[in-house]
């Protein structure tokens, strides 16, 4: 298909898929960039799924390879899981960033650079010894040398601003040519950028006009003679709006409070990568939500277990190092048998180890990582869109069985994003509580007892301080059962510890469904959090190409649906990919006595489908040999 413009024909392709990476300098608005890309992806009806790319350092030693920033976006007209393994475009902003990412970008890959940050001294930052623009080196891919910043100054001359500020807008100038080539609409992100620069309008015209500079340099160069068309996705009926993990996870800290009809108090330190569910809480007092930004981790989740004991849902946010902080009075909250939502959003360690990169490393944290037998449920969701419904789940846990419960989430579905259906609120579950309102001493004696359980789900008595006639005591010491006394005998202790371990054992826990379209295959593949996509992508790879294989994936790591052992001794070999060193398939062996295949990276960046899919036909052949 071809369409006139002035002087030229431009061919259209249409497009079933694509996936664009966006690439420079820290300081190149490359996260922004990529983002409006992503609005705009979204609002034209493509399914999607992003992964942001960025370094640790708030602004990291400019044109060098630590310093290199990008967002990678896989936009289609069908169903993904994934952002994709490789770019079919690559923008690259600086030599930087061409070193850093050319390695991904496949053969007649498009790579789109600006040239004019391939100076002699920018090359020779990143170990080029030549220009790899004139040296040839470059020629399997498809070429296009655009003079970005050049150009954005240019356009922005008449506007009066510096060169230095002219020169920031030349991701607007990006994101405006990458718009053309895909007919991506241009409304919102003009709307976009004059509101966050509301109170600086010359700015937010000045990258109004650099998009439309970048917009219009596609529309008449010579250079471009192909766009691109990726056709709205057969979505389910419903409104859907493009969002993060931290921010599904954040809605759904609102809606728990909002279904629970409880105040919500989050005590929290800010901490990568999950800082962003404080930022986004803090915009919700209109519905009874409170954020506190303690001192430290421990005054924190102190606070959050203070708003607990006076009736209010809790919560605490952070990741790996925090938990090592907060894990005494996690421990706490197992004592006093109260509800709390302890969000964990992991990354890359030990200690401070990778802030900005992803890893699923702390499950053994979560699941064991406090003095004594203090056990706790841990749910872990899957998706970006899927941490709104883990959270409701983890708030219904928390508060049904008066336990803290430990919400596992990672960086890579932290910041990736993808379209999330918004539900009804009939489609939420109701999660309010009953407090205790009257004396409830089994003796008669018109005492409050705290610890007087319900038979069916072992929850304690919860008394909001101050009822009258509901006074009793809580605290970090052993508990008699019953009166909540303190109490240092060992039968006591004894039972209590089992009726604690009994109460998380005892948790309501859907069965694991297992998707096997054959009904037929001899290998599974058990994935927990964010492996979901890749795992799925991959596992699609293999039916392809006429192979049988199913796959499961836990959403609850405690306790573990109630058929798990059965699945698992369901089949011939059962495969585990994590990124850690195999910390569920430590716990699958000493649970269910199955010798799985434990597959594992660290490298601080997702699975890609066509690495898994590499092992996994290794598997199936194996067993079919």
């Amino acid at each position: 298909m071809s369409v006139s413009t002035p002087g030229r024909e431009t061919e259209i392709r249409k497009l079933d898929r694509v996936v664009i990476r966006f690439a420079g300098d820290s300081g190149d608005g490359m996260q922004l960039t990529g983002d409006r890309f992503t609005s705009e992806a979204a609002a034209f009806g493509n399914d999607l799924a992003t992964l942001p790319n960025f370094p640790a350092e708030i602004r990291a030693p400019a044109g060098t390879l630590p310093g290199v920033s990008s967002f990678q976006l896989h936009f289609a007209d069908y169903d993904i899981l994934t952002p994709g393994d490789r770019p079919d475009v690559l923008v690259a902003m600086n030599p930087a960033a061409l070193k850093a990412n050319i390695a991904d970008l496949p053969p007649g890959g498009i790579l789109i650079v600006n040239t004019d940050e391939f100076s002699k001294r920018a090359l020779s930052k990143v170990g080029y010894g030549s220009d790899p623009l004139e040296d040839g080196s470059l020629e399997e891919f498809q070429v296009h040398k655009v003079a970005m910043a050049t150009l954005t100054r240019s356009a922005l001359e008449p506007t009066g601003l510096s060169k230095k500020d002219a020169e920031r807008a030349k991701n607007m100038f990006a994101l405006g040519l990458l718009s053309w080539m895909y007919h991506r609409p241009t409304e919102g992100t003009e709307r976009f950028l004059r509101e966050k620069f509301a109170k600086k309008p010359d700015i937010a015209e000045a990258n109004v006009l650099a998009f439309r500079t970048g917009w219009n340099y596609g529309e008449t160069t010579e250079a471009f003679a192909v766009t691109y068309e990726v056709a709205p996705a057969k979505l389910n009926p419903g409104t859907y709006r493009q969002i993060t993990g931290n921010t599904a996870l954040a809605y759904g800290i609102v809606a728990a409070g909002q279904r629970s009809e409880l105040p919500v108090f989050l005590g929290t330190y800010p901490i990568t990568p999950a800082s962003d569910i404080l930022h986004e809480l803090s915009k919700h007092k209109n519905f009874g939500v409170t954020t506190f930004q303690a001192e430290d981790e421990i005054a924190a989740i102190g606070a959050a277990l203070g708003a607990s004991y006076g009736g209010a849902l809790g919560v605490t946010t952070t990741s790996g190092p925090g938990v090592a902080l907060k894990s005494e009075t996690i421990g706490l909250a197992v004592m006093t048998e109260l509800p709390l939502l302890v969000v964990a959003v992991q990354r890359g360690g030990p200690s401070t180890g990778l802030p900005t990169k992803t890893e699923q490393a702390d499950l053994l944290q979560a699941m064991f990582g406090r003095n004594g037998e203090a056990p706790l449920p841990v749910i872990a969701p899957s998706t970006p869109a899927d941490c709104f419904a883990a959270t409701l789940e983890a708030a219904k846990i928390a508060l049904t069985y008066r336990t803290p419960v430990m919400l596992l989430s990672d960086g890579y579905i932290a910041n990736g994003s993808e379209p999330w259906l918004i539900p009804t609120t009939a489609d939420l579950p109701d999660l309010r509580v009953e407090f205790a309102a009257e004396p409830n001493a089994p003796d008669g004696s018109g005492e409050f007892w705290p610890y007087v359980r319900d038979p069916e789900t072992l929850a304690r008595a919860w008394a909001v301080p101050g009822t009258p006639g509901l006074e009793h005591r809580i605290g970090g010491l052993e508990k008699a059962d019953g009166k909540g006394n303190i109490s240092y005998d060992p039968d006591n202790h004894d039972k209590m510890v089992r009726l604690r371990q009994a109460k998380i054992d005892g948790v309501a826990v859907p069965d694991i469904e297992v998707e096997d379209p054959s009904g037929a295959a001899d290998v599974l593949v058990l994935g927990w959090g964010s492996t979901y996509g890749p795992i799925g992508a991959a596992c699609r790879r293999v039916r392809r190409q006429g192979m049988k294989i199913a796959h499961a994936h836990l959403r609850h790591l405690n306790p573990f649906p109630g058929n798990l052992g059965e699945v698992l001794r369901g089949y011939r070999k059962v495969v585990v990919p994590e990124m850690n060193l195999g910390q569920l398939a430590l716990l699958l062996r000493a649970k269910y006595l199955v010798d799985v295949i434990s597959h594992t990276k660290v490298s601080g960046l997702p699975y890609k489908a066509e690495e898994l899919q590499d092992v996994f036909i290794e598997i199936v052949q194996g067993v079919q040999a």
